[in-house]
């Protein structure tokens, strides 16, 4: 058992919530921009004193709407200025938020809206207020639904409804609310079974971020800028929203991931905020260009190069210096520019980054700030920053945080940030929070002698083979994945005798593949599955991947599905981690296919 604990660097008073920025920003620099608002292809500024006003004007119609401290406030939208504003008007009145992912099915809609006992929806779309309507007999506490677009929207229907209501009312209602009372329920979207509502309160969320904020100064300061595409109702892309009210910062946001590089250069954020698979698109696409233009030979070469000089840790010798130097000016550049061209820094969490990536994006002026946390921990436990980085680790714990790695390898946290427990769920919070208080994440991880943390697994994911042998699926599906062509990886063989692997081709990638290798433009995945190329590309990524274990945890053979995992068809999660018990009742006749052999 190994334990690594860091003292609070800033301790949260009794009295405090997430909503005491909103009017310190305003009250110290009312005139500086917190927000840029989307319209159009221009940015509209919104300052501290207009976001104030704007959050009171919200609270006040909530207020008129007779929403009580303590009830449930659900909302569903996209990532869009409106749902921050909603967010803190929610909180402004002591109430709930619950977050629902806009993609979420009619019965997690209902699920969600029944089990928290929301009595008020916001809704984006008409398509959201439908699914909504449908959970209607489901959810008898659900009194409003309210639609941000629409000919009267929401903010401007509530905003009229409140004129009446005196500000003092607002005041009154805010400063009723403590530090220990709920922020928000938010329901894990979870890999297996239905989701559970974890209760985060303000002192969690306020905690955590209040001892971040100093630790990543290069992130979160007044000069920083940061485009937010993650969806809000994820815990990850929440806190980073409250970072920057906290630190006065400024963020825009957007959910147009389909033409997220000319939302970026129009930007121009100093951070972002992502998951993995973005900051491999980012690379692969590059390269995957640079090969189709002829110029392969020299991506390669820079790509090395970075490498090199990420890997010398500040002590490059004149040579590589050089090298740096001229690649900076022919490719570095241009992929800075493909992140807004001002993006130095960036924060990659959701699943492992893989440590070449992590050395490339440094290599080229980007260092890449790996995290970890859950939404029970509010949800960042650790992260690489400013005061240390190692690659390869999801950093040290932040100060108030303690880690222990349990003895047999589960990560166990302590700290203000744990959540309260499970809403309407006391067995699963007796399971996961136990009679010490520590949380059991249920990841499995490693502590070196500085505190730094290595995530090896997921508990529950071992896979443990007919010979005994207990194998971390991780660490190959990661590897898997970081080629090019790939776009997921699934390793299988629980009580079978060999590691096998289900592997989806990236659908963006393909048809530059295609091309260059001489097939028909019309074929896919499914015709080329049997491909030799094909098939000898993906091997290439299975043997780079079996270099990291050892031969009885390798995969022994792969199947190339016939298409790409994907949230519409079920197997990801909104957070893009694989359905793994999804994936295996859909895909079984390809699994016993493999052991059949």
């Amino acid at each position: 058992m190994r334990e690594f604990s860091v003292p609070a660097a800033v301790t949260v008073a009794e009295t405090a919530t997430l909503t005491d920025p909103v009017w310190d920003n305003a009250a110290a620099a009312p005139d500086a921009v917190q927000f840029e608002r989307r319209v159009g292809d221009q940015w509209q500024e919104i300052t501290c004193a207009g976001f104030l006003d704007q959050v009171v004007a919200l609270a006040r119609g909530l207020l008129a709407a007779g929403i009580e401290p303590g009830e449930r406030v659900a909302l569903m939208s996209k990532t869009r200025y409106e749902w921050t504003l909603i967010d803190y008007a929610i909180w402004t009145c002591g109430a709930v938020t619950v977050p629902i992912y806009e993609t979420s099915s009619p019965e997690q809609v209902a699920w969600i809206l029944e089990d928290s006992g929301a009595v008020a929806c916001f809704v984006e779309t008409d398509a959201h207020r439908d699914v909504v309507s449908q959970a209607r007999d489901r959810a008898p506490a659900l009194a409003h639904v309210w639609q941000i677009d629409g000919a009267r929207g929401a903010i401007e229907e509530l905003g009229a409804d409140g004129a009446a209501i005196p500000r003092e009312d607002v005041d009154r209602r805010r400063a009723a609310t403590k530090a220990d009372d709920l922020a928000t329920i938010i329901y894990t979207s979870g890999t297996t079974g239905r989701p559970k509502g974890c209760m985060i309160t303000h002192r969690n969320m306020l905690s955590d971020i209040v001892n971040a904020v100093p630790e990543l100064r290069s992130l979160f300061n007044e000069g920083a800028r940061t485009l937010l595409f993650l969806p809000l109702a994820h815990s990850f892309a929440r806190l980073i929203q409250i970072g920057v009210v906290q630190a006065r910062a400024t963020m825009g946001h957007t959910s147009d991931t389909k033409n997220l590089a000319d939302v970026l250069r129009s930007f121009q954020p100093t951070f972002v905020l992502s998951v993995p698979r973005v900051f491999e698109k980012v690379y692969n696409t590059a390269k995957q260009r640079a090969h189709a233009d002829g110029k392969g030979s020299i991506f390669d070469r820079a790509e090395r190069v970075a490498i090199a000089y990420s890997q010398a840790e500040g002590r490059p010798g004149l040579a590589l210096k050089l090298q740096h130097t001229l690649f900076d000016r022919l490719v570095y550049s241009k992929l800075r520019a493909a992140l807004g061209g001002r993006c130095e820094r960036a924060i990659s969490g959701g699943a492992p980054l893989g440590e070449r990536l992590a050395h490339f994006f440094r290599g080229i002026g980007v260092t890449i700030y790996e995290g970890y946390g859950l939404t029970e921990t509010s949800p960042a436990t650790n992260a690489n920053r400013d005061t240390g980085e190692r690659i390869g680790t999801v950093g040290r714990p932040l100060p108030g945080v303690t880690i222990r790695i349990d003895d047999d390898g589960e990560i166990l946290v302590q700290g203000d940030i744990v959540f309260r427990g499970y809403w309407n769920n006391p067995t699963a919070t007796s399971e996961a929070i136990d009679e010490a208080g520590w949380f059991h994440t249920g990841d499995l991880g490693e502590l070196d002698d500085d505190g730094y943390l290595r995530i090896t697994g997921r508990k529950k994911e071992i896979i443990v083979t007919a010979a005994g042998k207990n194998v971390a699926p991780a660490v190959l599906e990661d590897r898997v994945r970081a080629h090019a062509l790939v776009s997921q990886c699934m390793v299988i063989g629980d009580r079978q005798p060999f590691i096998a692997a289900l592997v989806t081709i990236d659908p963006d990638a393909l048809p530059a593949w295609k091309k260059a290798n001489g097939k028909p433009d019309d074929a896919t995945v499914a015709d080329l599955a049997d491909d030799a190329q094909l098939r000898a590309e993906v091997q290439q990524a299975v043997d780079e991947a079996n270099q990291a274990v050892s031969k009885a945890e390798a995969i022994k053979v792969f199947r190339i599905l016939s298409r790409d995992f994907t949230e519409a068809t079920g197997e990801l999660t909104p957070s893009l981690k694989v359905k793994r018990n999804v994936v295996m009742k859909e895909y079984a006749g390809d699994v016993a296919a493999i052991y059949e052999r």
